[in-house]
């Protein structure tokens, strides 16, 4: 089982951002932690969770370090008896936020991996994505983030922007590289309903060579692609467990949790969340809703396809792009060869 705590607060409002955050609302801080204790509270017995079960906790945003370490105490403190003794604890920061002393606190609090939202050490970049801070910033939060104690630190670097170059994108990889990380986060730029972005989208570039050449760059530093976007000499316990459909409480303004074959969502109005964090809709999943998503999952990552979720005609379909050389089965699943080719490689399957 895992558990999701999303923190809806931001310093800026990033120019692609389509997550459920807002820079206006830092006053309902202390009153939306409190909801999230009484969510988590009422999500637990609703998962009937047991002591020691929750093999990871991932606090993302939003921008988890704009709230104090402090405020997370009592939610450690009362999560603390049902999270696994090797629980990877990951939250994300943004290094203009992430202060030493946030920081150690939340190191002190049991966090034991961080992810920065550094999207690139390119100052005009930056300043076109909307980002509030700057290279240095990210370069010093992310020392002093290991200097504290921290062994597994990831960074997440945006690619497929209009004005990306191979020279642009090879000195955002050596920076990366140079620092004490061992995962790596690679996102093409989308351009998503809602944002400030929607209404220019030739911002949105991607040239399939170009991010062929980024990921064997990424990997050729020894870290290995596990997912579309994601690589390391790390592979997190968080991610895996969604790619595995693993069930997951997702407590706080439109976080989203999965239970069996039923989706959870909390109101994504923080107002409406600090009166009624019960206030949660489900939606109910087929079996056939259920094996699309792990297909599509399965291909996108390394976790692979099952044959056994697969009817006749799919597996048939599997075995015209194993003998492309597409896709390659050990034992009883299938695995991607190129996760770029994954939506390909599904709707063929499917179809």
């Amino acid at each position: 089982m895992l558990l999701y705590i999303h923190i809806p607060f931001c310093d800026s409002k990033c120019s692609y951002c389509s997550f459920n955050s807002y820079v206006d609302k830092f006053h309902l801080k202390e009153q939306y932690m409190h909801a999230l204790f009484t969510q988590i509270s009422y999500e637990l017995k609703r998962f009937d969770a047991k002591h020691g079960e929750i093999e990871s906790l991932f606090i993302g945003g939003g921008t988890p370090s704009t709230i104090p370490a402090k405020l997370y105490e009592p939610l450690f403190k009362f999560i603390k008896p049902y999270l696994a003794s090797t629980a990877e604890i990951t939250s994300e920061a943004n290094p203009n936020s992430a202060t030493s002393e946030w920081l150690l606190g939340m190191w002190n609090l049991g966090v034991n991996r961080l992810s920065f939202g550094v999207q690139s050490f390119d100052k005009e970049k930056l300043k076109i994505l909307n980002r509030a801070h700057n290279a240095q910033e990210a370069k010093d939060a992310i020392l002093n983030a290991h200097k504290i104690g921290f062994k597994n630190i990831s960074l997440d670097l945006i690619y497929a922007t209009r004005d990306d170059t191979k020279e642009l994108l090879k000195n955002d990889m050596q920076i990366a590289f140079s620092l004490p990380i061992n995962h790596l986060s690679a996102y093409a730029l989308t351009i998503e309903e809602g944002t400030p972005f929607e209404s220019k989208p030739y911002m949105s570039k991607e040239v399939l060579s170009l991010t062929s050449w980024l990921f064997n760059e990424i990997q050729s530093k020894g870290f290995i692609q596990y997912e579309i976007s994601n690589f390391g000499k790390y592979r997190s316990t968080h991610n895996l467990g969604y790619w595995q459909y693993k069930d997951y409480i997702g407590a706080g303004s439109g976080a989203v949790g999965k239970l069996g074959l039923e989706r959870l969502y909390p109101t994504p109005v923080i107002e409406e969340y600090i009166k009624n964090p019960l206030n949660i809709r489900t939606e109910i999943l087929t079996q056939e809703d259920k094996k699309i998503e792990q297909i599509f999952l399965g291909f996108r990552s390394s976790i692979g396809v099952n044959k056994n979720i697969l009817n006749k005609h799919e597996i048939q379909r599997a075995q015209i792009l194993i003998n492309e050389n597409k896709i390659l089965q050990r034992n009883d699943t299938f695995y991607n060869n190129d996760y770029l080719l994954a939506d390909e490689i599904t709707l063929f399957l499917s179809s």
